[in-house]
């Protein structure tokens, strides 16, 4: 019995008709036949779509190995396995495919680009109830949040945008003196998760929750995020998210009705441009788990990278000594002071590219008449994700050595080959023009860039001058082979 024969009207009808002669065990016998045949059909026809596509074999039939891989602690580096093994086009799933050519991804975040956000995205939903501006799928609905949030993102609208960085910066350094004077071990990652997240709370809401401040977990949202991670990876929605809902409406209720508070804070702005109460609820909860935690990653991991690499370390300090010394000195040196920095810029860049803080798949759906890339079919409704860690280790966009941590990459256009002789750019400017292009999909591109790219980029810029320039003496990094640098950092 094949499967259109168990489908067709015929059998159905015959089979509806007569049931009442058939013993219990020989229905359900003959409905498990045809649930088998169903998925085997089923099965294949998934199978068919992408047989040209090489990956893990499991891969091919099951979502059992790609679930695996990103409710795991190292999917990042399994992903990077399979584009070397298999090819920057890799299937990793019945209908999912792993990318990790920067062309091909920016033709998918392209404005006129006919791929779409997918079911993945259906994950990034915090408030079970309403879409944020990650998770929305409507191309119309993502524009009108997007303008409504632009502008407080920006800074542009936010009382002393800068000057709150700085504060809760001061506040982090004071905190690592009382450490360090008092001959104390202490976890820097720890810290610097209490530092992003005050930082986000105070632009946001206008105040700091006070992680830093207390020098404790506070909400217990850490110890709840660490814990239930791997569960959210796999799952749209989580029970943890519950207590930071409430921490959402709370905010989110004082910005409405007849005594409604009014600042000039991120939330302040988002109000000013439409945000609905629902809306503001949404957001709030991805401010706090999306704009703290990778900021976060990106500082521990960068600063693993410099404190245990003397050369850039007395490089970068040689760059920032010269700066204290021709400059009047700042409590915190400015953005702008920091951007002019080159040697500074060169190892964010290389920070973000060695240990890049976001690792999910951001799968697109491929429009429904299908694409072709690098003439290879993609089949219409295809979900095609990316790899972040394979595409900026990738040796023909960053060299042969795009497995270390070398900040000097960053600089190769700045020297005599940088311009041919007619005045257009040389090989090394049109190789930095290209390695720069491919590390700002770190913050995705088009109409998917991230709003929080300048608050993030400032923190950085912030944290790593104020750290190694001021930095104490004898501060020890240690990581661990299945945490990777999310490690304690301690001084003695």
């Amino acid at each position: 019995m094949g499967p259109d024969i168990a489908r067709s009207p015929l059998f159905i009808g015959s089979f509806y008709n007569h049931w009442d002669r058939y013993p219990t065990w020989t229905l359900l016998a003959a409905l498990f036949v045809i649930f088998v045949l169903f998925r085997v059909y089923e099965t294949a026809r998934q199978y068919r779509r992408l047989r040209h596509f090489k990956g893990p074999p499991l891969a091919a039939v099951s979502k059992s190995w790609l679930l695996k891989t990103v409710t795991g602690p190292r999917g990042h580096l399994e992903f990077y396995k399979v584009t070397k093994k298999y090819g920057s086009l890799a299937r990793i799933g019945p209908n999912d495919l792993l990318n990790d050519d920067p062309g091909l991804m920016r033709r998918m975040l392209g404005v006129r680009s006919g791929y779409r956000r997918s079911d993945w995205y259906d994950g990034m939903r915090f408030n079970p109830s309403r879409d944020n501006v990650l998770s929305c799928r409507d191309e119309d609905e993502h524009t009108k949040l997007r303008s409504k949030m632009a502008a407080g993102y920006s800074g542009r609208e936010v009382q002393a945008f800068e000057q709150k960085i700085d504060d809760n910066l001061v506040r982090l350094i004071r905190l690592i003196e009382r450490y360090v004077d008092g001959r104390k071990p202490f976890d820097f990652g720890r810290k610097a998760q209490f530092f992003t997240l005050d930082v986000i709370s105070d632009l946001a809401f206008g105040e700091p929750f006070g992680f830093v401040a207390s020098d404790s977990d506070m909400y217990e949202y850490i110890k709840t995020t660490e814990e239930n991670l791997p569960v959210f990876m796999g799952m749209t929605v989580v029970p943890w998210v519950i207590r930071l809902f409430r921490i959402a409406k709370r905010f989110s209720a004082e910005r409405f009705g007849p005594d409604a508070k009014v600042q000039r804070d991120m939330l302040g702005s988002f109000v000013a441009h439409g945000l609905t109460q629902e809306e503001a609820e949404s957001e709030i909860l991805l401010q706090i788990i999306a704009g703290s935690d990778t900021t976060a990653t990106a500082i521990r991991a960068t600063l693993l990278y410099i404190i245990t690499n003397p050369r850039v370390h007395n490089k970068l300090l040689a760059e920032i000594l010269s700066k204290y010394n021709t400059t009047a000195r700042r409590p915190i040196i400015s953005d702008a002071e920091a951007r002019n920095l080159p040697y500074l810029q060169a190892v964010i860049k290389e920070g973000l590219r060695i240990f890049p803080p976001v690792a999910g798949l951001m799968a697109k759906k491929a429009p429904p008449e299908g694409d072709t890339w690098n003439g290879v079919f993609i089949p219409g409704g295809t979900r095609v994700g990316w790899s972040s860690w394979a595409m900026f280790r990738r040796p023909d966009v960053f060299g042969e050595d795009a497995d270390e941590f070398r900040p000097e990459r960053w600089l190769v256009g700045q020297g005599e080959d940088a311009k041919e002789e007619d005045g257009t750019a040389g090989a090394a400017e049109k190789k930095l023009r290209e390695m720069e292009a491919t590390i700002e999909l770190i913050f995705s591109s088009g109409r998917y860039q991230c709003l929080g790219r300048p608050v993030a980029l400032m923190e950085l810029d912030k944290v790593f001058f104020e750290h190694v320039g001021r930095g104490p003496e004898g501060l020890i990094f240690e990581t661990n082979a299945d945490k990777g640098v999310l490690s304690a950092a301690s001084t003695t």
